[in-house]
């Protein structure tokens, strides 16, 4: 096979942009393997509280939202390969400096360079495809994107579910070595993603600049010659010919403004089907699926093989909307995958409504236990105040802004005694702090607070078969997510946006996906350790009706048109005579 002819450019053009969505999977994925270690060794060694921990997963998300507000300047300013490349290196780089973080400031640091990376790719790479791909191909192009960013899911799980069950041997077999193990768990996981990012990073080197910023540049002889990469040379003219005609001087297309009355309804309906997205939860229960799954019943072991269920369906389904994407067009499958998310999320809601009204309230029995603004009650005294064997607590507590969630199950005891040393804010914090603008606690603040038991819920442990069937209800979400949502969601960031607005248009909606994906993440530990599993369900299944009225009654088809042809639907009538 000839590697120039437009058919091998292409697969190749895929597989590069593929691996952009693989680290992007790998960003969002990764964290839920490394969770239970984090909490198990490096939070309890730290001192990091539930808040903390939620940051470190929110971390990605809100390096995201930072480079995804800088990603549309970026990708005008450098180029769209030049900015592939620049994330790559980014994710790379991030890796070694969350593997070998030795406290709270480096592994957030860390982990925010991650998102960063991601942000990146999660603008540039569909803006790329979206530009360099033939319209017959773009949606099976951009939804190999979401393919490969759920292989990245996959893969993450699986490096997940391979470490915990080493960690579970080693609990069998050599407990008094689990908190040296488990820390080094944590760091592995990250270790082990680090090959797709440099593979991206060379992978980049070798791609063509998109032509429509080559022609923007006025650079025709690079442009042509890129679009020859991918198509015929006839139709590589024709096309030539139609972006420079938009592109002409005088046109309204040249004299594009993100506020002009006719690119507003396609930027807010971006802007409404990407917040929506986030809305139904998806990297929420991306990266807290194993906890999910523990707290449902499935313990252990368990609920990594949940988690990698959960990520191999994602990708299957995938597969399936990749198929269907030019077929039966976007509009079709978000309306598809809108009603199943509804579906699932209110009956896992369900049965986490039915087993917390199991639960009995002990807070004042806690209370009425603190001694020394401590509590410390071992296996026997929590089997006496259960008045059985067969019990688990859930216990949301805090020493002023230090907030941690526990759950204790037959065997374990509780052992909580006041913090003797917490990280302080670093040095922007404090300055923000002095000048009265820091909006966050003083984290100080919790080495002379008294202890406040703020939740204690004490009931049989979640049976097992009851976690069979939470898993079989975020099955259901996630095979729906991914056939619709999931692959249509890249298409309407990169479709919806006219060509004169889009790299800044794709990145100010991708900043709003990364926000509304970050305060849910932030606030996903906290909530359910004060209010449960349920209302979090509830509350996502009713953004996705507002996602499915959206899509059925505000999204036009963008199936098998050029994106010119897109942008001529948004334009006032007297344009298009």
């Amino acid at each position: 096979m000839n590697f120039y002819a437009p058919e091998a450019q292409i697969r190749y053009l895929l597989l590069v942009a593929g691996l952009g969505g693989l680290l992007y999977g790998i960003d969002v994925g990764i964290i839920a393997g490394a969770l239970p270690y984090l909490e198990a060794s490096a939070a309890q060694l730290w001192k990091l509280s539930a808040q903390q921990l939620g940051f470190v997963v929110a971390a990605v998300l809100l390096g995201s939202v930072l480079s995804s507000l800088a990603a549309g300047a970026l990708a005008d300013f450098l180029g769209r390969k030049r900015l592939m490349l620049l994330a790559g290196a980014l994710f790379s780089l991030s890796i070694p400096l969350i593997a070998l973080a030795d406290g709270y400031l480096p592994l957030l640091f860390g982990r925010l360079l991650q998102g960063v990376s991601g942000g990146l790719i999660g603008v540039v790479v569909p803006l790329y495809l979206a530009e360099c791909l033939p319209a017959a191909v773009r949606g099976r192009g951009t939804a190999m994107f979401q393919l490969l960013l759920t292989i990245g899911l996959v893969l993450a799980a699986a490096i997940g579910l391979f470490v915990a069950r080493e960690v579970d041997e080693v609990a069998r077999h050599a407990p008094t070595t689990l908190p040296a193990v488990q820390d080094a768990a944590w760091r592995r996981i990250f270790w082990l993603s680090l090959a797709p990012g440099l593979l991206f990073t060379a992978g980049a080197a070798f791609l063509a600049e998109s032509p429509r910023w080559l022609l923007a540049r006025g650079r025709t002889h690079d442009a042509i010659h890129a679009l020859r990469r991918t198509r015929p040379a006839d139709d590589a003219r024709r096309e030539l010919a139609a972006i420079a005609s938009e592109q002409a001087p005088g046109t309204s297309a040249a004299r594009g403004s993100l506020l002009q009355r006719h690119y507003v309804l396609p930027f807010l309906l971006a802007c409404l089907i990407l917040a929506c997205n986030q809305a139904t939860g998806i990297n929420s229960v991306l990266a807290y699926a194993v906890t999910i799954l523990d707290q449902g019943g499935l313990a252990g072991s368990l609920a990594n093989a949940g988690d990698f269920a959960l990520k191999l369906v994602n990708a299957l389904m995938t597969i399936l909307a990749v198929m269907l994407v030019d077929r039966k067009g976007r509009k079709f499958l978000l309306m598809l995958g809108s009603g199943g998310i509804v579906v699932g999320l209110v009956a896992a809601g369900l049965l986490f409504r039915a087993a917390e009204s199991e639960q009995a309230d002990v807070q004042a029995a806690l209370v009425s236990r603190i001694h020394a603004n401590a509590l410390q009650l071992d296996a026997r005294a929590l089997s006496a105040l259960a008045r059985n064997d067969f019990y688990q607590l859930e216990l949301a507590y805090s020493y002023g802004p230090l907030t941690q969630v526990r759950t204790l199950r037959p065997g374990q005891s509780l052992q909580i005694t006041p913090p003797t040393e917490v990280d302080g804010d670093s040095v922007i914090g404090a300055v923000f702090r002095r000048m009265h603008l820091n909006p966050f606690h003083d984290m100080k603040e919790a080495l002379r607070s008294p202890l406040q038991i703020e939740r204690a819920r004490l009931g049989p442990p979640p049976r097992a078969e009851r976690g069979w069937l939470l898993l079989a209800c975020l099955l259901v979400f996630m095979a729906s997510f991914a056939v619709g949502p999931g692959v249509c969601v890249w298409l309407a960031l990169s479709e919806l946006m006219p060509t004169p607005i889009r790299s800044n248009g794709m990145s100010i909606a991708l900043l709003v996906n990364q926000f509304v994906s970050t305060i849910i993440a932030a606030i996903f530990l906290p909530t359910v350790g004060q209010h449960g599993y349920a209302p979090m369900f509830f509350t996502w299944a009713g953004c996705t009706v507002v996602y499915f009225l959206a899509a059925t009654f505000l999204l036009p088809e963008t199936r098998g048109k050029t994106l010119e042809e897109i942008g001529e639907h948004f334009a006032p009538a007297a344009s298009r005579r």
